[in-house]
């Protein structure tokens, strides 16, 4: 099957290739300023009841851009033309959701008009679509006017597939993070129909904060609070960013230094969260989570911050892509299944169960277990009746034969006064 995949390396440029792929990240942000900009002045003039056309699309934004790019940006030439392209595009896509969302055609938030981007706010990236976009060698990677840049770790995962015909690469992008700069390839990948070490085992997966997640089978994965365990450090050198000038030396090195922390923090997390996903994907024939509502729990401020070290979508999106790259199936349960609230051994039902009781203890059968593993069990069995229901196991596979996401909907899921009442 072809997927889209992305290969991800830190890079370590010399100081004129910084430059230039500073250059190339400035040169985004002014086309996008740019833009929006003329945007906004033709948006102006048709409320002044002029005959004007907004450029809206990416086409309508080039060919404005190509109009003009001589008088606004004489020095254009020194990048490469994908980063006027990148910035127009970014808009393009900033003003149609913007559009969706406004219409009612978008799901989640609302979402803002956009607004003006600045130098070091917001994430520094540049997309490349043509040109010389290659990997060279298990060390270095060649880019559109860069050059051959080396790379901090090895390439050899993504060569190897292109050199056998199994990968090609359609797009790099560079950011800057942290103080550092990273290449993406976005590229489409043949993967081999995997198979799970045991696809007749079903999982359930409680997503939690204490944990990170907690098994059906009992095992544990510990929350490794990256956030939390930087907190110290980190409000130390925000202390030492607010004492300092601004644009000073003393103040770049501190705002470098927070950068890193937060870097950090992140990159710990993803490294969790990717280990537990792919020890799922290819353990279980079928992967069951929850569907949580992280919006709203986030708006409780007493724990939004814990829960955003967690990152527990996170988990769910990545099992979303990586199940069918190992042959499992991901189940996903209602957004209100009483999982914790429902005993794994009888079915009794709790009216509430309060976050501070970290122990399931059921009045009708006696079970006394931990709330999460509880929750784990329930989740698997709801997977199990699902796929005894008879023809609905078929669901479970897409029209292309390949395992999918599915979402359970059990008999007691219907609604919540029918929960309440069972």
């Amino acid at each position: 099957m072809r997927v889209l995949q992305a290969y991800r390396f830190a890079l370590d440029p010399t100081p004129r290739q910084a430059r230039a792929l500073a250059s190339h990240v400035g040169a985004r942000r002014f086309a996008f300023n740019w833009g929006l900009a003329l945007v906004k002045e033709r948006l102006e003039a048709r409320a002044r009841g002029e005959d004007v056309e907004v450029p809206w699309t990416l086409p309508a934004l080039r060919r404005e851009w190509n109009r003009q790019k001589h008088r606004v940006a004489p020095w254009w030439r020194e990048n490469s033309k994908e980063a006027y392209s990148s910035g127009l595009d970014g808009l393009a896509r900033a003003l149609q959701n913007w559009s969706k969302s406004r219409q009612g055609e978008r799901k989640g938030r609302r979402v803002g008009f956009p607004r003006f981007r600045k130098k070091g706010r917001g994430r520094e990236s540049v997309r490349f679509t043509t040109g010389a976009i290659r990997v060279d060698d298990k060390s270095h990677v060649v880019l559109p006017r860069v050059g051959r840049v080396k790379t901090h770790e090895r390439t050899t995962a993504l060569l190897r597939r292109i050199e056998a015909g199994t990968a090609r690469i359609l797009s790099a992008t560079v950011s800057r993070e942290g103080g550092r700069w990273f290449v993406s390839f976005t590229c489409e990948v043949e993967r081999q129909p995997d198979r799970p070490r045991f696809p007749w085992k079903i999982v359930g997966v409680d997503a939690g904060v204490q944990h990170l997640a907690v098994l059906s089978t009992g095992e544990k994965w510990l929350n490794p609070r990256s956030l939390e365990k930087a907190l110290r450090k980190i409000a130390r050198w925000n202390r030492a960013l607010a004492r300092r000038q601004r644009g000073s030396r003393g103040w770049q090195k501190a705002r470098r230094r927070l950068a890193r922390l937060h870097a950090r923090a992140r990159n710990l997390r993803q490294d969790t969260l990717h280990k537990l996903t792919h020890h799922l994907a290819s353990t279980y024939g079928v992967v069951v989570v929850e569907q949580l509502h992280v919006a709203g729990m986030l708006k409780n401020r007493r724990l939004a911050r814990v829960l955003a070290d967690a990152a527990l979508a996170e988990i769910r999106r990545q099992l979303r892509y990586k199940c069918p790259w190992h042959g499992a199936v991901l189940v996903e349960a209602p957004l209100f299944y009483p999982s914790s609230k429902r005993c794994s051994r009888c079915g009794a039902v709790k009216p509430s169960l309060p976050l501070s009781q970290r122990v399931f203890r059921c009045e009708e059968c006696g079970l006394v277990l931990d709330r999460d593993e509880n929750a784990a069990r329930n989740l698997a069995a709801l997977a199990a009746a699902v796929a005894g229901s008879g023809p609905e196991t078929e669901n479970a596979r897409g029209r292309d034969g390949r395992p999918a996401a599915r979402q359970a909907i059990p008999e007691e899921a219907g609604s919540r006064h029918r929960r309440m009442a069972g």
